[in-house]
């Protein structure tokens, strides 16, 4: 496993502070929330695939939303009882950048809305998505 100072040392301020501190960027302020490109997202941190632009859509939250992983095992959910609430954290398998959360509102087919921060994630137009 990597150490703090890796990342601080690969990462951007910002981004160390959402994906290795598992902070949330602001609503509405983020690269991708209202990206329409074709492609795939991959983990910023790692590179790892995480998300295709197939399976985003707009929940109106201000995050990049997606219902379903690229595959099963990219990503990891923890228990996230913080900020007087309890969610789901979602986080990078391979690395375990904190990515964001999931909710149990999303559209079919799996119901689920996996709301992303953008500064954790890193879309790569060149893949195709089929």
């Amino acid at each position: 496993m990597k150490d703090n100072e890796y990342w601080r040392d690969k990462l951007t301020p910002d981004e160390y502070y959402v994906c290795r501190e598992k902070g949330t960027e602001r609503a509405f302020t983020g690269e991708y929330w209202d990206c329409e490109k074709d492609g795939v997202y991959h983990c910023r941190c790692c590179g790892e695939p995480l998300f295709l632009s197939d399976t985003k859509f707009d929940a109106g939250c201000g995050w990049p939303s997606f219902f379903q992983p690229t595959q099963d095992g990219a990503i990891q959910e923890e228990r996230d009882t913080s900020h007087g609430m309890i969610r789901t954290e979602v986080m990078c398998k391979k690395c375990g950048a904190h990515l964001g959360h999931v909710f149990p509102d999303g559209p079919a087919p799996t119901g689920l809305r996996y709301c992303i921060n953008s500064l954790s994630i890193k879309l790569d137009e060149s893949e195709g998505t089929e």
